[in-house]
């Protein structure tokens, strides 16, 4: 208890926390919950699957991410300021989302979509920066847990929960709704604490994007980190790219049902999940948390296709999405400490966008050839292929286990 009270009470750790938090809120909102309002609006599947192009910005990240190591806005600092900003601006487009239903002006609410992706990824930019500042190494564990658990309690916000709400006070107060929460992640940003260490920041915009380039790539192994990187999350993305239309057009769940049957799940199954996994990684070795979450993770897809075999059944639909959102906490806390450690406080924007952007890249682009294969093979098929498409990250892993227990990078300040 008293090491559980001394992480609570730790201002570093508990902004990884709320930031967290603020960093998960807008993910569903031009994703997975837009799916949902297309979906019950009459949307057909091959559109949604065109729609989810949208969140590319999440990928693309690291193109821009120098900007924020090399330029700071007059308040807060290096990193707060940014993040500042950025709320505010997610805010207002948030709001506008919702004046766009996406059965009558797709085009409109595809571009702000778009938007609501590019500021939500950039604030990601900034806020995993920010931690990868602000923790002491020895607070990397606790940290990456917290920040996992705030990260999906805000997903949750936005996912679920704006299910549950669209059925009672409509798609565009639900945005709305989302929008006022948006702004209040201000208070977050100027509560939490400074860096202690004061980095001196790239002195050209060539040096902030050459810099971490070199720096990264002047280590040893590092092609084979970025594949490692791209590979280890492939099947995970894949199965999950068209989840909330498998359950409402596949399964045939309401968008109500959706939010009201996982809600609860998800919550506690994530809850204990992060926790677990901060536990884990502090004693296994990182290169066996990441095997034994990255094997779980694979199976959980067969999990999915086990409902897309039985149909309409609460029961595994429950089964489903708390064993994937319980092994999902425990692989996203050893899987974001690793990406912290590979990163140098001087260009950790850059670095930490290049790597976390690099494994995102599935996740973007696989929405067309899943409803494809939906279309063609079936959802069960579907979920087949994404556990196959598991395995090479995983023997990857296995190939590279000796490379896995890295040394933070030496931290550079001039």
């Amino acid at each position: 208890m008293s090491r559980l009270r001394a992480i609570i009470n730790n201002p570093r750790v508990a902004a990884a926390l709320t930031l967290g938090f603020a960093s998960g809120l807008p993910l569903n909102l031009p994703d997975s919950t837009l799916q949902a309002w297309a979906a019950t609006t009459g949307v057909d599947i091959e559109t949604i699957g065109w729609l989810t192009l949208v969140t590319a910005p999440y990928t693309f990240k690291f193109l821009w991410a120098p900007l924020m190591d090399r330029f700071a806005p007059p308040l807060l600092g290096r990193r707060r300021g940014w993040i500042l900003l950025l709320q505010l601006a997610l805010a207002a487009v948030i709001a506008l989302m919702g004046l766009n239903p996406p059965d009558e002006r797709l085009y409109a609410v595809a571009a702000l979509a778009l938007l609501t992706a590019f500021l939500s990824a950039s604030q990601d930019v900034v806020i995993d920066a920010y931690r990868t500042d602000v923790l002491r190494p020895e607070e990397r564990g606790p940290g990456s847990a917290m920040t996992q658990l705030g990260y999906r309690i805000g997903a949750l916000l936005s996912g679920s929960i704006a299910l549950i709400l669209s059925d009672f006070i409509g798609w565009r107060n639900t945005y709305f709704t989302m929008a006022f929460v948006m702004g209040l992640t201000v208070l977050l940003t100027l509560r939490a604490p400074e860096p202690e260490r004061a980095v001196v920041p790239p002195r050209t915009l060539s040096e902030a994007v050459i810099g971490p380039l070199r720096d990264f790539f002047g280590r040893s192994g590092a092609w084979l980190l970025l594949g490692l990187i791209l590979l280890y999350k492939l099947g995970d993305a894949f199965a999950l790219k068209l989840l909330t239309t498998f359950l409402i057009k596949g399964v045939g769940f309401s968008a109500l049902e959706v939010g009201a049957y996982s809600k609860t799940t998800l919550l506690i199954a994530t809850f204990l999940g992060t926790l677990v996994g901060g536990a884990a990684l502090a004693r296994l070795s990182l290169w066996k948390s990441l095997m034994i979450f990255g094997i779980l993770q694979a199976v959980t897809n067969l999990a999915y296709a086990a409902l897309a075999t039985v149909g309409k059944n609460v029961g595994v639909l429950i089964l489903a999405v708390g064993f994937d959102n319980f092994v999902g906490g425990m692989g996203a806390v050893a899987f974001l400490a690793f990406v912290m450690s590979l990163c140098n406080a001087r260009f950790s924007a850059a670095q930490y966008a290049l790597l976390s952007a690099l494994a995102l890249v599935p996740r973007t682009f696989l929405g067309p050839p899943a409803s494809w294969l939906a279309e063609t093979i079936g959802w069960q098929g579907l979920f087949i292929v994404t556990f196959i498409t598991a395995l090479p990250g995983l023997i990857m892993l296995w190939w590279l286990r000796t490379r896995i227990e890295i040394p933070e990078p030496a931290q550079n300040d001039g």
